[in-house]
């Protein structure tokens, strides 16, 4: 039986760990399958057990990444014969093969909050126009489209007509980083890690904040991981909001560093407008730390069941200044918060996703040869 996993678009980030991810628990639970990796540059995939097969020409442009999976992919599909056809990267090949799946990573189609600088990352705007309709190629095609949350299924069945749309919940962070007992009273050190983004939403912080130093008895801080030297969008936040003594510029970090932020934080701010399902909840929550997050279903899917948790309008930085006002005054605290689980077809990581993807190819290929 083979599986081919295709991934040629991928050399980072999270949407990278997500392909390590896919192919190593593959290996460890399907040993007796052949498994074909498809990635942008050899070594990408890091597992011996799996055929690595590099095309590093496809992130050269658009075309030729469309070329590769509406032309390449259906002869490589041809020579290879796979029983299953599983691609990471939004985009649904045209091949003929038993059963197709497609992982769908990128929510810009269906945003429907505005992002005010977003004339700063024309990539974004393309992708949100661009991928609506890639999207909706020979989506058909597959035996179920995969996404990370309830809402995007719903968005996906809504605007495409799908009949099978698998919610696949990410495998999350556990606990690692040793906290000090906080002090008793209320948060004062809020941490937002985003990298600049136009839809990351530092402005409702910058916003917020200035509405707060108003106020002589605010004594809240909030840590972003950026220094305004990244990109356009990380200079006009630092030009605009490099100014407030509550806001710091703590530059990116690494994973290291970034445990130290947590280990030292009261609390988690999370505005963003857009997520595939926001991995900093997940941490925070790994963590104890409590939440204050957007009021987006995103946010509410990703924090789920938890103990602490807030949230807030985040296209309205008054609402926001008025809960870190209260938060800090200890007028309100955090609550607990619940999300049921997304109905069926729902996997909860990967070992019950390539259950539900890999069980039915085996089965037919078993009632074919009894």
């Amino acid at each position: 039986m083979k599986l081919v996993i295709s991934a040629v678009n991928l050399v980072e980030g999270g949407t990278l760990t997500v392909l390590r991810d896919a192919k190593r628990m593959a290996a460890d639970l399907y040993p007796d399958w052949t498994i074909h990796v498809l990635v942008h540059s050899p070594g990408l995939a890091g597992d011996t057990r799996v055929d690595e097969l590099a095309f590093p020409d496809v992130k050269r442009s658009w075309l030729r990444r469309l070329q590769f999976e509406w032309f390449d992919a259906r002869a490589l599909a041809r020579r290879l014969q796979p029983d299953v056809w599983l691609s990471l990267q939004d985009i649904t090949a045209r091949i003929d093969v038993g059963r197709q799946y497609v992982y769908c990573q990128n929510p810009s189609p269906f945003c429907t909050t505005r992002v005010a600088a977003a004339w700063l990352d024309p990539k974004f705007v393309l992708f949100r126009f661009l991928y609506g309709y890639l999207y909706g190629a020979f989506i058909h095609r597959n035996a179920a489209v995969i996404v990370q949350q309830d809402w995007t299924r719903r968005a996906f069945v809504e605007r495409y007509g799908v009949s099978r749309v698998i919610v696949a919940h990410p495998v999350l962070p556990s606990a690692s980083i040793d906290r000090p007992a906080r002090a008793p009273g209320p948060p004062l050190r809020f941490v937002y890690p985003a990298f600049p983004r136009v839809f990351k939403n530092f402005e409702v912080v910058g916003d917020a904040l200035a509405l707060l130093e108003r106020d002589e008895g605010w004594a809240g801080e909030v840590v972003l991981t950026i220094d305004g030297t990244e990109n356009r969008y990380a200079r006009r936040i630092r030009q605009r909001y490099g100014h407030l003594r509550s806001l710091r510029f703590a530059g990116l970090q690494d994973r290291a560093a970034m445990a130290q932020l947590y280990r030292h934080a009261d609390a988690l701010l999370f505005p963003s407008l857009l997520e595939t399902w926001g991995l900093p909840l997940s941490e925070a929550k790994a963590q104890g730390l409590p939440i204050l997050a957007a009021d987006l279903p995103y946010a509410r899917e990703s924090v789920g069941r938890y103990g602490q948790a807030a949230f807030f309008d985040p296209q309205d930085s008054q609402d926001l200044a008025a809960r870190l006002r209260a938060l800090h005054r200890g007028e309100e605290g955090f609550t607990p918060t619940d999300m049921p689980q997304p109905a069926e077809p729902f996997a909860d990581g990967w070992p019950a996703l390539l259950a539900r993807i890999l069980g039915p190819a085996r089965v037919a290929i078993e009632e074919r040869a009894a």
